[in-house]
């Protein structure tokens, strides 16, 4: 989990899932793009390792990740490749990429580009070019979610009473957080704008929702992940 301290209270990254795999052939090589989301240069680099021990028989194993809300970990790598014709338009194609108009915010994401040359000589400029078609193709298609610093309620309640509160939650708009299990309550945990109007205003849908038998309780910050309306 990212830790709040970070001046950027929103970013976008890939939803959590397995890796997000995509292939485009260039003069008859061969691009495999992987991109996987990653909160650590560990976790980055894990992926490369991988794709060195699933394809051991390619040519080039490239890559580039962005880490951190204020995209302050970039790296990339050729491998091999010609200085500047791999990693870089990959690292570029990730910091560049438009997640919605007019906002570049892409973070956490490991991108790693398996080559299988084809025969044919692409030159400098082709091999930028392909290697952040690459990238930028597979980005155009992996699913995606706004990951923002909320201020975590929660509330008590009962525990019959818990599966229907939280979809009357859900359905008003409120984006849940994990929910936890007592001996004697559900802790349903809400996922609020830190801002006191938002937070008065739940509490008040809350009381609504239980006929006042339900708190709301504001706790710390969390990242979460929020799907794109």
């Amino acid at each position: 989990m990212q830790e709040p301290d970070s001046r950027t209270t929103a970013y976008t990254t890939l939803a959590s899932g397995p890796d997000f795999r995509h292939e485009i052939e260039i003069k008859r090589s061969r691009f495999i793009t992987v991109l996987r989301r990653a909160d650590s240069e560990e976790a980055a680099r894990d992926l490369v390792a991988g794709l060195r021990r699933e394809f051991h028989d390619a040519r080039h194993h490239c890559s580039a990740f962005l880490l951190g809300p204020d995209r302050d970990i970039q790296r990339s790598s050729d491998d091999g490749e010609p200085s500047g014709t791999a990693g870089i338009p990959m690292l570029e194609a990730l910091a560049k990429r438009e997640t919605t108009p007019g906002l570049a915010d892409l973070s956490d994401v490991s991108a790693g580009v398996v080559r299988y040359f084809g025969g044919i000589l692409l030159g400098a400029g082709g091999l930028v070019r392909a290697y952040s078609e690459s990238v930028s193709s597979a980005l155009s298609l992996a699913p995606m979610v706004r990951r923002s610093r909320l201020r975590i309620c929660s509330a008590e309640v009962p525990h019959a009473a818990a599966g229907r509160l939280e979809n009357d939650l859900r359905a008003a708009g409120f984006v849940m957080a994990e929910t936890s299990y007592g001996a004697q309550h559900t802790v349903l945990r809400l996922a609020l704008p830190d801002e006191a109007g938002e937070i008065s205003a739940a509490a008040e849908r809350l009381q609504s929702l239980t006929a006042g038998g339900a708190v709301l309780q504001p706790e710390g910050t969390e990242w979460v992940d929020v799907p794109f309306p």
